[in-house]
């Protein structure tokens, strides 16, 4: 089975595709057409709306690609587990289905896994690759299985939206009120469960350390210097591991873009126009 576009929705500016696998995803496009274009993917628990903050920047340079991951923001929901292959392959389909052949890549903690395989399996895809808080590889297996049997067992996702903001923002930031946290919050509280468990097992499953090297096109790796999740060391290691990577490691926690927005905007710019 093929992917296949879908409809349109007007009112929000969402366009749908069917992946080969019959999952309906959501995806937007903004700015000029005729402009290189780039690719966003997200953190687990958000949705597209992660980005927002940064589409005036990038659209003065760039048509750019928003998609939710299955069990994330508008797409359809699967059951788990799902796998960074699917995951991987759910974008070579939007990308096929919009006839779009090359991209410059951006991903952010789960983005950035994606944005890994990419760069493995479908290099003839991706320009040039930005990986953003993340790892190749974040073991063991036995911590994530019982994450996903407690998010699938749970009555509500309050006490996991606690857990994420906790491990994404400083916690001034948290105890300020800041309305940023709090639209963060409701994005995570937005999340199917199964798009929690089903994306953490594909986590779970991921171990891209030595594979990694396989990569060939110019790649930026960003790193908090106060991530928890994925610590400056897992930065360190993948910048050492893809072929001339460069690393920045900004003063951030886990979401540099909402923390340091003009700081992040500036890196990726510069490394994306740079001749």
């Amino acid at each position: 089975m093929t992917a296949t576009i879908n409809e349109t929705n007007r009112t929000n500016g969402l366009s749908f595709f069917t992946t080969g696998d019959g999952v309906r995803l959501a995806y937007r496009l903004d700015g000029a057409a005729g402009k290189p274009i780039l690719l966003l993917a997200n953190s687990i628990a958000t949705s597209m709306n992660m980005w927002d903050g940064q589409m005036e920047a990038f659209k003065e340079h760039f048509r750019v690609l928003r998609y939710d991951y299955r069990g994330h923001g508008d797409s359809d929901t699967p059951a788990g587990p799902y796998s960074t292959d699917r995951m991987g392959r759910d974008v070579v389909e939007l990308l096929d289905s919009l006839q779009i052949g090359r991209v410059h890549f951006l991903g952010l903690s789960l983005g950035g896994v994606v944005g890994q395989w990419l760069g493995i399996h479908a290099p003839e895809r991706i320009n040039r690759l930005i990986l953003s808080n993340t790892s190749s590889y974040l073991g063991p297996a036995e911590q994530w299985n019982g994450l996903i049997d407690s998010v699938l067992q749970a009555e509500n996702l309050n006490g996991f939206a606690d857990t994420f903001i906790n491990n994404w923002f400083p916690s001034p930031m948290i105890e300020s009120g800041s309305e940023i946290v709090t639209a963060f919050r409701k994005m995570v509280l937005a999340t199917r469960a199964e798009g929690i468990g089903g994306s953490w097992a594909a986590i779970r499953d991921m171990d891209l350390r030595r594979t990694a090297a396989l990569i060939g096109s110019p790649t930026l790796v960003i790193a908090g210097q106060y991530d928890t999740v994925t610590l400056p060391s897992h930065g360190e290691l993948l910048a050492e591991t893809v072929p001339h990577a460069r690393l920045l490691m900004l003063p951030a926690v886990h979401l540099p873009n909402v923390e340091f927005p003009d700081l992040f905007e500036s890196a990726v710019l510069d490394f994306l126009l740079a001749d």
